[in-house]
């Protein structure tokens, strides 16, 4: 059979392999400015207001998902677009899809604040949060967060079109000083003003504030202003459409995770009370650290595989496909040695000084990072579905990732309430064996459409 494509040089496959880091540790640090911030706060607030301070920042963080949904939805979809665009050097396409989507994202954004954060702060709190003792907390926390919700996306939505417009490190910066920023004022308003735990949650806005202007520099050098705005009704639904079509893999895995982080504290506050919730909140913000890895590499294969899927170089893209396998292993397998070794040491970083919240927390750590393994896996095994224009498996992963876990934990909290912790790492397992299953049922091949 008769190749559609020369195999690239030695010298293309070097450029990829430098490319392939610099957009890895770009995204890695893009992560940070998601992720991090809700990290930063549990600490601080572990430490300086209290450990039920802690789980109220957990029992939000099905906002935050929600709100970072919306970015996979629309500018990570115009992301992926836009590389395509790019690739295939149609500056006119990459500029609809980048205007269109900021658009789009920063008016959902809009009016989720006025709804969530202005007429509706105390409906929202109550349906997050059924605990009268950690509810006060939680209302003061969410409400800020609603409130400054387009800085969130913005800043999401800025770093992935300026990573894909070849400016990984302007982005790396940014994201860099938004969290020493959000680091520094958490502090400051917490213990200098006496703003308790909305100071945290305010730290963080004004920190994607600042990263925003930053990213915003980017289009003062005129030989960066590929990704101009552009403004045309022309093909708008149509363009709209085929953006969310592109995001809708990642976001409805989003909106599964929200779904699932909704039930999960649901269940485990209902099952094993403040201190079940709390080892709770402190494995979530483990998952965080999983996810500044995850996410870096699933942003880079959308960015830089997109790229070569442009260009129909399949030497290029399975070179990242194994860089990005590669990584996430190593990174994988460092986290899980340090959690095995120390969860207490964890534990206690959160604010936990009672011994049951300790030693909940060493038995909760433990399990969930083995869990975690076969998650991170999953998702990255449907970005490469995406690459590969098999979108029904990559639709049917978005939706499994996060439902599958809702039965088993349900299952479990009511059959072996001892063992809630091993749902997730049970329905993971359980969603792998379905995926090879499919796979194989369905004579799956991975090859480039021409």
């Amino acid at each position: 059979m008769k190749n559609d494509c020369k195999a690239p040089q030695p010298s293309n496959l070097g450029d990829i392999n430098k490319q392939f880091y610099n957009y890895l540790w770009a995204y890695i640090l893009v992560a940070l400015s998601g992720c991090l911030g809700n990290v930063v706060d549990g600490i601080i607030v572990g430490n300086l207001i209290s450990e039920d301070g802690v789980s109220a920042i957990n029992l939000s963080k099905p906002i935050n998902q929600f709100i970072f949904t919306l970015h996979l939805l629309i500018n990570a979809g115009a992301g992926m677009l836009v590389a395509y665009a790019l690739g295939q050097k149609n500056i006119a396409d990459a500029r609809r899809f980048f205007t269109r989507a900021l658009t789009l994202s920063m008016s959902i954004g809009i009016l989720l604040s006025i709804f969530g954060g202005l007429l509706f702060p105390n409906q929202t709190a109550h349906l997050l949060c059924s605990n009268e003792q950690i509810l006060p907390l939680a209302r003061d926390y969410m409400q800020v967060l609603l409130l400054g919700n387009p800085a969130f996306i913005l800043m999401w939505g800025l770093s992935t079109m300026v990573g894909v417009d070849g400016k990984p490190k302007l982005v790396s910066l940014a994201v860099i000083i938004d969290n020493a920023v959000n680091l520094c004022l958490d502090i400051v308003f917490i213990q200098f003003f006496g703003w308790g735990i909305t100071g945290s949650s305010a730290a963080t806005v004004v920190g994607h504030l600042v990263g925003i202007a930053i990213l915003l520099s980017h289009w003062w050098n005129p030989a960066n202003r590929r990704l101009l705005p552009t403004f045309s009704a022309d093909g708008l639904i149509t363009s709209w459409r085929r953006i969310i079509s592109q995001g809708a893999p990642l976001a409805i895995a989003s909106i599964s995770l929200t779904l699932l982080l909704l039930s999960a504290n649901t269940i485990v506050l209902s099952t094993l009370g403040r201190t079940g919730i709390f080892a709770f909140a402190v494995c979530m913000n483990l998952l965080q650290v999983y996810n500044l890895f995850l996410s870096g590499t699933c942003q880079t294969l959308q960015s830089l595989g997109a790229i070569q899927v442009g260009k129909k170089d399949k030497e290029g893209l399975r070179t990242v496909l194994r860089k990005a396998f590669r990584f996430i292993t190593v990174a994988m397998i460092i986290t899980c040695v340090f959690v095995w070794i120390a969860p207490s040491v964890i534990a206690k970083l959160f604010g936990a000084s009672q011994p049951e919240m300790i030693l909940e927390c060493e038995k909760a750590l433990r399990i969930f990072a083995l869990s975690f393994i076969p998650f991170c896996y999953i998702y990255v095994i449907m970005i490469v579905y995406k690459l590969y224009s098999q979108h029904r498996m990559a639709l049917f992963i978005s939706f499994a990732l996060s439902l599958t876990v809702i039965p088993v934990l349900w299952l479990m909290a009511r059959i072996y309430p001892n063992l809630l912790w091993y749902s997730y790492l049970i329905a993971y397992i359980i969603e792998a064996i379905i995926i090879y299953a499919l796979h194989r049922i369905n004579h799956i091949s991975l090859t480039l459409k021409t």
